[in-house]
């Protein structure tokens, strides 16, 4: 039987509904870290049904480093007025800026690299590797590797959150939008350096 003090440790550890707690748990057979595992894949499909709905709400938010001298200007939309508003939407905005301004990426996500970009970067990975003479099917596998660790330092969404690097910022975007209920995107940001 689940006990009410583990749906609420649940439920202020990870913010997630009662209900979603109670049946967590009832799965978990009252393992607390498993439910957490459950509720985290819980979020992630609840987060990919709501990919297709629009967002027409959001907020611009900024972050001004102390020293004056990096900055970063956000813009994360929503579906409703209501869920730009909360605490919680709020928070993760702030919490990209962060992740901008400590990671500086260079774009939102992997569908906004441009192909001559892409090419470009693997070119020149086939130019460092052509020394080593290696058969083509490592070298193609050596340069894939190579193009998979630079996209994850250069995509937003793909960067292990500085807070917890064993999740990425898709995975912190998925977590409110299973929260809050609503689409989530991000759709443009900016980082200013006077470095």
């Amino acid at each position: 039987m689940i006990d009410l003090n583990q749906i609420q440790q649940l439920r202020e550890e990870t913010a997630a509904p009662v209900g979603e707690c109670r049946k967590a748990l009832e799965q978990s057979k009252g393992d607390i870290a498993k439910a957490k595992e459950f509720l985290r894949k819980w979020g992630k499909t609840l987060a990919e049904k709501k990919v297709e709905r629009e967002t027409k709400q959001g907020i611009i938010d900024a972050y001004l480093h102390p020293n004056k001298q990096l900055g970063v200007i956000l813009e994360l939309r929503c579906e409703s007025d209501f869920v730009a508003k909360s605490p919680d939407f709020l928070n993760l905005a702030h919490e990209l800026c962060l992740q901008i301004a400590a990671a500086n990426p260079l774009f939102v996500g992997e569908e906004n690299l441009p192909e001559d970009f892409i090419d470009k970067e693997k070119q020149l990975y086939k130019e460092q590797f052509a020394l080593l003479n290696k058969p083509e099917k490592i070298l193609a596998g050596m340069i894939e590797g190579k193009w998979q660790k630079r996209k994850q330092e250069i995509c937003l969404l793909e960067q292990p959150w500085i807070k917890d690097e064993s999740k990425k910022i898709k995975d912190l975007i998925s977590e409110t939008v299973a929260k809050l209920g609503e689409n989530i995107v991000i759709r443009n940001f900016s980082r200013l350096s006077t470095r």
